[in-house]
């Protein structure tokens, strides 16, 4: 399958490394442009549009985490990738809570990063099949699928706008509300994989949720030791 429209910010101080990876996955027909500072990557993004950024985590000027949280103020949906020779869960946990879509470390094989940048472009946006609903009443909210916004319905300017992680998972939650929806589930349709680094985001994930529902004291969402999540819904629930 052809990536030729698929736009790449790639952010990488080490210039061999950089120009290295660049012309691969340019021979894997993506458009690939490329930064080699946090500052410069951040301008770079902000003249153009991309569908996709990779971002070293070390870099001078400004780190990839912290060119994230900008990337993140400017636009809540394009998916980021990390690039890191870091190994402690903090740091990976602390990539995911700025927003990050995955994590590889170096030393990797450019076959599996091919492979994660494929599948995380696969599931950045929502996707509606014809009879999916659309829309959902969650007591005191409503939730446009599609569009991504989550509104509290007795204050209309209360609007949220969901990442499209975000969106899948409350979705997810709807399909299976006040039963259990088990961690493996959520992971492997949304993450694609289950993993430790996966199960991190998604707890992250969580917790967002969680933040976004908390005006509603009929809505929890609560953990299922060794299993999943539940979301509890004592009010109204519907679909359309």
């Amino acid at each position: 399958m052809a990536n030729t429209n698929h736009k790449i910010l790639l952010v990488e101080d080490d210039p061999n490394f950089g120009e290295v990876l660049r012309h691969y996955l340019e021979m894997n027909d993506f458009d690939v442009t490329l930064a080699t500072d946090g500052h410069m990557g951040f301008e770079t993004f902000k003249r153009g549009k991309f569908d996709l950024c990779i971002f070293d985590v070390m870099m001078p000027k400004k780190d990839g985490f912290t060119l994230a949280k900008d990337v993140r103020e400017r636009d809540d949906s394009v998916p980021i990738i990390f690039l890191t020779a870091k190994t402690m869960k903090e740091d990976i946990v602390q990539g995911f809570k700025v927003g990050a879509d995955d994590y590889i470390q170096k030393p990797f094989n450019t076959e599996e990063l091919l492979m994660r940048i494929q599948a995380v472009l696969k599931r950045t946006s929502p996707k509606v099949e014809k009879d999916e609903p659309r829309e959902y009443i969650i007591s005191k909210y409503h939730f446009n699928y599609p569009l991504r916004i989550l509104t509290f319905r007795d204050d209309q300017t209360d609007q949220t706008k969901l990442s499209p992680k975000e969106a899948q998972l409350l979705q997810l939650f709807c399909i299976h509300a006040n039963d259990v929806l088990s961690r493996s589930e959520a992971l492997t349709k949304i993450w694609i994989e289950d993993n430790y680094f996966t199960a991190r985001s998604m707890d992250v994930f969580v917790t967002k949720l969680r933040k976004y529902l908390k005006r509603d004291a009929n809505i929890e969402i609560v953990n299922i030791h060794g299993n999943g999540f539940q979301l509890l819904v004592k009010g109204e629930l519907s679909v359309k």
